[in-house]
């Protein structure tokens, strides 16, 4: 689909957005339901519904912060894997304090929303050191969510724990409970010597436990009987009598549940983690009758369900969502998704393609509202949600009817999860304008509509668009839509004082030929500039000057004398992969020249070199 642009004389139409009388009149009245510990475990029920009945489901995170430094903010020149390795080091830095979710179905101009605002705090409810001892926090986020009435206090009182998918495996193991094993398949391989050693000697042990539990004829006196119960090892689990047969590896472990299954329906296998990992026995209880078996399977069930809510916490949504395999509508989707792949489901892999891979596996279909955005040719700078819905409202007839069938709640003036209200609104507004058609969609289908399906799983902040060729150049924003490959791209740094992009071209312009042709200036922050040359070649001409300096003149031989250097893109792209992530980019780039023990800028390969270029979005030094 080609990008819509506006005729000049295009008359302004009104942007209709229509509330039912008895829901709120303006976005800060939307009733979305607040979701805290109290709460959680009784709304769960409701939660899973309208998820399951939805058409889509849009997030929308509230953190601590998202970058440290400006450079840290993903940027039009970064390439994919640099932008994914940024949006790692944010999630894995800051934190998570609310995370709204809004189930929500779309028929022709109608949206039916479920909004739900989850309170999300890192406590450790099983003293196990686990989700986070700690995290970071911006001072400018945290200001914010204190105007929008945040409490910090009930957030720490009353917020939701949680534990990843990765920290649940071992939490499991740390807390040792026994659980039922699985029902196994006969095994085909024929046993070895120790394999039937093993297994006769378990059977002999478990028959001569299992009659003298039944045994209900013998007069023997309590001091002979509490000898037998020593030797063959009689213990009691639930009231019930039950012998513990050490394993040494999971081999052993299907021999033991594969023999009992000779034994009569009365026995009850159940496995016993080892503290390091593994199995460190079976235990077999024997029950009195049939339905003395089913009532342990079923305690045990119910106890295996009560520590999931309590290991999982907030993740039993995550799991909802995932289990649904609806379509995941974001705004910033590489971010967001990036914090809820590291704090509920695994550490973050170290590049782009292993993320989407693991993620892929969770969530199938993830929609970025940015890249709709992209397609009305005005939107393609705007990355604000308000400033999007705003332009909308002036330019565009796009009548949505949001219904939340929420009862009236008082809010208090407070606006917590309203922006995932706002996704959802811009979403259905957007594939109204671009005639995407998202209520094709059936609830019993797990496909997306053709048209809409060219927006999925783009995690890429500056993606050019469906009908945009993809190649190995960078695009460049000034005045006219230009491409330049990112090896084009040279960073200098290590100037003695402040000076801005105009006065530093200026002075490149008189300091060699390479600066003859056309090429252009722009700040990172405070400490490193970005020079792009626009013909092929030039960038490693500058990089060979620079190195022997001989033929600079000028202002910029001085400057080198004073200490000014400059790296290629490669040398970026490794500062981002080693994780130097110091608070100007300069100090990372000198780090990164200097640490030997990595492949230097000749021997390293930038696996992606489209880029994205805008001089609106380059650090503007007067705001620092």
């Amino acid at each position: 689909m080609a990008a819509i642009s506006l005729p000049l004389r295009l008359q302004r139409r009104l942007f209709c957005t229509k509330i039912h009388h008895h829901r709120a009149h303006t976005h800060n009245q939307w009733n979305v339901k607040q979701i805290t510990k109290s709460n959680f475990a009784d709304s769960l029920p409701e939660i899973n519904s309208h998820i399951m009945c939805s058409d889509f489901i849009s997030i929308s995170l509230k953190t601590t912060g998202s970058f440290s430094s400006p450079w840290h903010r993903v940027s039009p020149f970064d390439t994919p894997d640099v932008a994914y390795l940024k949006s790692k080091h944010a999630a894995e830095k800051f934190q998570i304090l609310q995370l709204a979710v809004c189930p929500f179905t779309v028929s022709a101009s109608k949206v039916t929303a479920y909004p739900y605002n989850f309170h999300l705090f890192p406590r450790d409810e099983l003293n196990s050191g686990m989700p986070s001892y700690s995290f970071s926090c911006h001072t400018s986020y945290l200001t914010k969510m204190v105007q929008e009435g945040f409490d910090f206090n009930a957030c720490v009182n009353d917020g939701i724990s949680y534990l990843s998918r990765a920290q649940e495996s071992a939490a499991r193991v740390r807390m040792k409970n026994p659980f039922l094993a699985k029902d196994i398949v006969e095994s085909t391989s024929t046993p070895g010597v120790a394999d039937s050693v093993f297994v006769q000697r378990t059977r002999s042990r478990v028959k001569n436990w299992k009659n003298a539990c039944t045994d209900t004829s013998s007069t023997d006196e309590a001091l002979v009987k509490s000898l037998r119960k020593l030797v063959l090892g009689l213990e009691e689990y639930n009231s019930r009598p039950c012998i513990n047969i050490d394993v040494c590896s999971e081999r052993q472990v299907h021999l033991v549940i594969e023999m009992l299954q000779e034994f009569a329906d009365d026995l009850v296998p159940l496995i016993v983690p080892a503290k390091g990992g593994g199995t460190q026995a079976v235990r077999v209880v024997l029950t009195s009758s049939k339905e003395d078996r089913d009532l342990l399977q079923m305690e045990l069930q119910n106890l295996e369900d009560e520590q999931n809510k309590k290991i999982r916490g907030f993740r039993e949504v995550i799991d909802l969502i995932s289990g649904s395999e609806k379509p995941v509508v974001s705004h910033n989707s590489l971010n967001d998704l990036a914090f809820i792949h590291s704090k509920f489901l695994a550490p973050l892999p170290p590049s782009m393609e292993e993320f989407t891979c693991s993620l892929r596996l969770v969530f199938p279909q993830v929609i970025d509202v940015n890249h709709l955005m992209k397609e009305i040719s005005p939107l393609k700078k705007v990355t604000n949600i308000p400033m999007a819905t705003s332009y909308l409202k002036n330019w565009f007839f796009a009548p949505v009817d949001m219904e939340i069938p929420f009862p009236a709640m008082v809010n208090e003036g407070k606006i917590h999860g309203h922006n995932v209200m706002r996704i959802c609104q811009l979403f259905a507004k957007l594939c109204y304008i671009l005639k995407l058609a998202p209520n094709s969609i059936q609830s019993n289908e797990k496909n997306l509509a053709s048209a809409i399906e060219a927006y999925v799983n783009i995690f890429s902040p500056y993606f050019p668009g469906p009908q945009e060729p993809t190649d190995e150049d960078v695009r460049i924003w000034t005045n006219n839509t230009r491409k330049v490959s990112c090896q084009d791209l040279v960073f200098l740094w290590g100037f003695r004082y402040r000076m801005s992009a105009g006065m530093l071209k200026s002075l490149l312009q008189q300091s060699h030929k390479v600066f003859s042709e056309e090429f252009d200036v722009r700040f990172v922050d405070k400490s490193c500039a970005i020079v792009v040359f626009w013909e092929p070649g030039l960038s490693n001409t500058l990089l060979d000057v620079l190195k022997g300096s001989s033929e600079i003149v000028g202002p910029l031989r001085e400057m080198v004398s004073e200490g000014v250097r400059a790296a290629s893109y490669d040398t970026y792209n490794r500062v981002c992969r080693l994780g130097l992530w110091h608070e100007n980019l300069a100090d990372s780039l000198d780090k990164a020249l200097a640490d030997t023990d990595h492949p230097s800028d000749s021997d390293s390969v930038t696996s992606s070199s489209n880029t994205y270029w805008c001089h609106e979005w380059m650090i503007n030094l007067d705001e620092l």
